[in-house]
């Protein structure tokens, strides 16, 4: 089985590490994860991670916890950290040599994110998980995404969801919304349709970088993606 992406940026998002828990990591979700991450590298595949705090920490409206925006930012970057710890002890329970880089400095548990020393690692076959969003407030863990992918030179991002794609309309609230197989940039953005957060979106589309949503919570998904299978939406220029 050979892939068809050489080297991936997945984004996963926290609230996906909770489970059918209110809070924190559920174990299950979290040991499947590692599996299917292990089957792509095993494949060959080069693997760059960023995952969301959502679980731990989601920053909330100000006038309502009095928490200004770039602190609350900040305490999420940091709920983003232990998200990334969680998914690497995870990783390296089953063999996999991973690297931690965080995006704010505490080299206790992370390296300080070098895109030199992450390509590195990468091509010797260690996941990278990169935490701390891009380290500054006021951008979400998406444009991180989006913004580490164009730094390593990713060859596509896959979005990890509970939905298995793009619909016309959210299918969890709306039965007869219609799954895209492949969506356009400019049609998503004309339909007023939430891939990511538009700053994100924009990257990937001036960098014609392209995105596939999937559903990341069926074992087996993640391998047939990057091997070419039809799985979820492609977004494409």
């Amino acid at each position: 089985m050979l892939p068809k992406y050489k080297r991936i940026l997945l984004k996963l998002s926290g609230e996906a590490l909770m489970g059918d828990k209110s809070f924190g990591f559920d174990n299950a979700i979290i040991a499947q994860y590692a599996q299917d991450i292990k089957s792509i590298v095993e494949l060959g595949v080069q693997v760059a991670i960023v995952i969301g705090g959502g679980n731990i920490y989601r920053g909330m409206n100000e006038a309502e916890t009095g928490i200004e925006r770039a602190h609350g930012d900040y305490m999420g970057m940091l709920a983003t950290v232990i998200n990334g710890m969680a998914l690497q002890a995870g990783l390296e329970k089953i063999g996999v040599y991973t690297r931690l880089q965080s995006a704010i400095k505490m080299e206790q548990i992370a390296e300080p994110y070098i895109r030199r020393r992450a390509i590195r690692h990468v091509e010797k076959g260690r996941v990278v998980i990169f935490g701390a969003g891009t380290g500054n407030p006021y951008f979400t863990t998406d444009t991180a995404g989006s913004l580490r992918a164009i730094e390593i030179n990713a060859d596509v991002i896959l979005k990890g969801t509970r939905v298995d794609g793009i619909y016309t309309a959210d299918p969890e609230k709306d039965k007869t919304a219609k799954k895209f197989e492949t969506i356009t940039f400019q049609e998503c953005i004309s339909q007023n349709l939430r891939v990511m957060d538009m700053t994100a979106f924009t990257l990937c589309m001036e960098n014609s970088l392209p995105i596939i949503v999937f559903d990341m919570n069926k074992p087996g998904n993640l391998l047939k993606v990057v091997t070419g299978i039809k799985v979820g939406t492609l977004v494409k220029v």
